[in-house]
């Protein structure tokens, strides 16, 4: 079933190398087959080019789907007790905009038989493979076969890995290995740097195992891998990262404007709360600082009249004067009844 994807990708790759060797020879400058490691880059380079139009329509279906989501949602509160009118509500919103909720996985089931047949051509190259009927499979010839097994690059050999192989070949496979995990991480960061972190824990979990956790099990898987595999998949992500900032930058991701909206409201609301709580306070204080200042003015002219008071000098009586008929009522007033 598989065997017209790995007769295609053989002679993708032996085209390539027998370009290469035409045009540089046999080559082998710092220890490098430089015609069947360029044949394995431009294998790669020729096969995402060619599944380009197929990501990119991928991608726009994406973006459809991210654009009605709204409406997706509006939709599913509405009739959340009714699902056959929740499917009719939703076909129509499709139909209406043009959008396939399948479109933007039928790309994806297009590569995932390419990808494989990538991996099975370079693993098959591989000294133990012996007899003349499984090295001529897949339309090599024995020269071509024996040629590429022998392949080397900076004198490691192409078919050994970071566990076979010996000091050599475990530098430049850590090399390649630590190159490979490297662009994994900064591919995913890339894409959730443009569409942010995911609201719901699964979601966030899952972006975590992604950015964290595929490029740990290719630090650890790649050791198992021979130098050509890993070879093939640093060059893959390193077409796919500069793929993706190109998608990235003509199709930016499309944001939730509803969450975007509410957040800058809650928080301009805060901060409109933060400012009125400010000038409330400040406003409690100029009235408390007013009431002490009246306190303070009001006990200054008490004291202010205290002090006119305990200056004013009083007369002494005259000596022989009369008191007044005034005075002399409030003495006889004020004196006990014989």
């Amino acid at each position: 079933m598989m065997e017209p994807v790995y007769t295609t990708i053989s002679a993708i790759l032996l085209f390539w190398h027998a370009a290469w060797e035409r045009l540089i020879g046999s080559t082998e400058a710092l220890g490098t087959s430089w015609a069947w490691v360029l044949g394995i880059v431009f294998l790669v380079l020729t096969v995402r080019l060619a599944l380009f139009p197929v990501i990119v329509r991928q991608v726009r279906s994406q973006r459809a789907t991210q654009r009605i989501q709204p409406q997706v949602k509006a939709l599913q509160e509405k009739h959340k007790g009714d699902r056959e009118t929740l499917q009719k509500e939703l076909a129509a919103l499709f139909q209406r905009e043009k959008v396939s909720p399948f479109a933007q996985f039928v790309p994806m089931l297009v590569q995932i038989p390419v990808v494989i047949g990538l991996l099975h051509v370079l693993r098959h190259l591989r000294p133990e493979v012996t007899s003349e009927a499984s090295r001529t499979l897949y339309g090599w010839t024995l020269t071509q076969f024996d040629s590429a097994i022998n392949a080397q690059l900076f004198t490691a050999p192409i078919t050994a890995g970071f566990t076979t192989g010996d000091l050599v070949v475990k530098l430049v496979a850590a090399v390649l290995i630590a190159v490979m995990t490297v662009t994994t991480y900064l591919t995913t960061r890339q894409m959730i740097s443009k569409s942010g972190w995911a609201v719901d824990e699964p979601a966030r979990t899952i972006q975590r195992l992604m950015l964290y956790g595929l490029p740990l099990s290719l630090l650890i898987s790649g050791a198992l891998f021979p130098i050509g595999v890993v070879l093939y998949w640093v060059t893959q992500n390193v077409f796919a990262l500069a793929q993706q900032a190109w998608i990235l930058r003509r199709y930016p991701v499309i944001k939730p404007p509803a969450q975007g909206r509410a957040g800058g409201e809650s928080r301009a609301q805060g901060r409109a709360g933060g400012e009125s709580r400010a000038q409330g306070r400040a406003e409690g204080e100029s009235r408390a600082q007013g009431r002490a200042g009246g306190e303070s003015r009001a006990q200054g002219r008490a004291g202010d009249k205290s002090k006119s008071i305990s200056r004013t000098p009083v007369a002494p009586p005259k000596v022989g004067a009369k008191p007044s008929s005034k005075r002399k009522n409030q003495r006889y007033e004020g004196s006990p009844a014989r």
